[in-house]
């Protein structure tokens, strides 16, 4: 993308114009009503139509109201086209009740506590002369690299992937599009 980097993946490849900014009460102090009318990350993920996997496996292992929470949080936000490129039957077989704990702990490993922008990202991996490594809710760590002008995180397995779109605002957070999905070691 251009000059702006991503982070951490989650959620978003658009919020659109539409973020509840017309309903605001009239007497509301404006920065306070335009913080409270912005989508949290799950409502993020749920509006751009390219998280309908995400949104199912964040329903199915109960981090709902987790992601809807205050945070803030840093979510790299797999596409459904991410998802596809796991082997057939995975995202079938990690939405079931018997698999939630897997789900979770996969899930998690895409989130970091705290906001960290593309530009955050950057500047830690100028830091680093070429690499960040961030540790993830789940407890595991992810390296970024950049790639050109792209953020490229690579995950405990050593498979890279691309902050496709970067630091996509929510109420409780940012999230970071990716097209791939992580795995813990």
């Amino acid at each position: 993308m251009k000059s702006k980097f991503a982070t951490l993946a989650l959620v978003a490849a658009a919020i659109g114009t539409t973020t509840g900014f017309a309903s605001l009460p009239v007497l509301a102090h404006p920065q306070r009503a335009a913080a409270s009318a912005a989508p949290n990350i799950v409502e993020v993920a749920m509006s751009t139509g390219v998280h309908n996997t995400l949104v199912a496996a964040v329903k199915a292992a109960g981090l709902v109201d987790t992601l809807s929470s205050p945070g803030p949080f840093t979510v790299f936000a797999p596409t459904d086209t991410a998802f596809a490129k796991l082997p057939d039957g995975t995202v079938a077989n990690l939405v079931k009740p018997a698999n939630k704990g897997t789900l979770t702990e996969i899930l998690t490993y895409h989130a970091v506590a705290g906001k960290v922008t593309s530009r955050d990202l950057v500047a830690l991996i100028k830091q680093g002369h070429g690499e960040a490594v961030i540790e993830t809710l789940a407890g595991g760590e992810l390296t970024a690299r950049l790639a050109g002008d792209k953020i490229v995180i690579t995950d405990e397995k050593g498979r890279a992937t691309a902050v496709t779109q970067a630091d996509v605002k929510t109420s409780n957070g940012v999230v970071h599009v990716t097209d791939g999905v992580f795995l813990p070691a």
